[in-house]
């Protein structure tokens, strides 16, 4: 099982055939990038805003996370268009010559209709609307082609997700190496330590005033606890083996893998506080890096 991604792209388009020589051409845009929730955002034609519920709860049950942005064009070719005389217009330059005429102006001929219909703007492009029972069958048919556009991206996400779980896999590994070169590291470190505590005590023993054997005590053992690792090794190689678990369930992980994350950072700030020499300090370091790289990726994830 492969985890899903949260970034994809789909396009999808059709003609419907409404008869009358009039035909419609639609065509979906899906894009999905991250985003903490399901944020979906329309962008539909004018007339065809009422369809965004019926729209909004496809994506809604098809996809968990990631802001959508969905949009739809429509084009409709009612076939060759008819020429109209713009008879609002003749009609005022006949009554403004019957005004010029009446106060007396004298044109030697009437207006000749070629003339007039050279005008600009006499003559339009008489264009045929859509009745509503056409503009419904638009929106079925794009309702219908929006299920595809869904199947699309969620296979888009899918193709992504899979190429997305390879890298977190790698990376996985290398925290796994890592968690590991830390615990082989920390094995040394009581011999560290016992060398620490030696010279901890020629202070503590020669101090002005002399420090009791109460003080003493409590101070060679917080020492020894604050150098002890195994605790953090362990939890690490916890966390890693859940992330494993994760990266092959076929239901959303991405919260779950941001919040083990935190945990794995968390953990890895202890081991570098109560490192007691420079390499594993190193290994704590280079555990940070690998665990933010990781993080990183798996904002991708639904």
């Amino acid at each position: 099982m492969a985890v899903k991604s949260m970034t994809g792209f789909a396009r999808y388009e059709g003609q419907l055939d409404l008869g009358d020589g009039i035909f419609a051409d639609w065509a979906w845009e899906l894009k999905t990038v991250n985003a903490k929730g399901l944020d979906i955002r329309f962008r539909l034609p004018h007339g065809y805003e009422d369809m965004e519920a019926a729209a909004r709860r496809l994506l809604d049950q098809a996809l968990g996370r990631g802001a959508v942005n969905a949009q739809l064009s429509v084009t409709v070719n009612t076939g060759p268009t008819a020429m109209a005389v713009n008879e609002q217009m003749l009609a005022e330059i006949l009554a403004l010559q019957a005004r010029l005429e009446a106060g007396g102006q004298v044109f030697p001929s009437p207006p000749r209709l070629d003339a007039l219909l050279g005008l600009r703007g006499m003559l339009e492009l008489a264009e045929r609307d859509i009745d509503s029972s056409q503009r419904q069958q638009v929106v079925t048919a794009a309702l219908a082609g929006l299920q595809a556009t869904v199947e699309l991206i969620a296979s888009a996400r899918d193709a992504e997700g899979g190429r997305l779980q390879v890298v977190l896999s790698d990376q996985l590994t290398a925290i796994k190496a890592l968690t590991a070169a830390a615990g082989e590291r920390a094995a040394g470190q009581p011999e560290m330590l016992k060398h620490r505590l030696v010279e901890q005590l020629d202070l503590l023993l020669t101090a002005n005033p002399p420090v009791s054997e109460d003080r003493l005590a409590q101070e060679l053992a917080m020492l020894a606890t604050k150098a002890d690792v195994r605790e953090e090794i362990d939890r690490l190689a916890a966390h890693i083996e859940a992330g494993e678990a994760l990266l092959n369930t076929a239901e959303p992980v991405g919260r779950r893998l941001d919040f083990l994350c935190q945990e794995l950072n968390r953990e890895a700030n202890t081991l570098c506080s109560k490192a007691v020499d420079l390499e594993l300090t190193r290994i704590g370091l280079d555990l940070k890096s690998r665990i933010e790289q990781f993080r990183e990726q798996v904002q991708n994830v639904e």
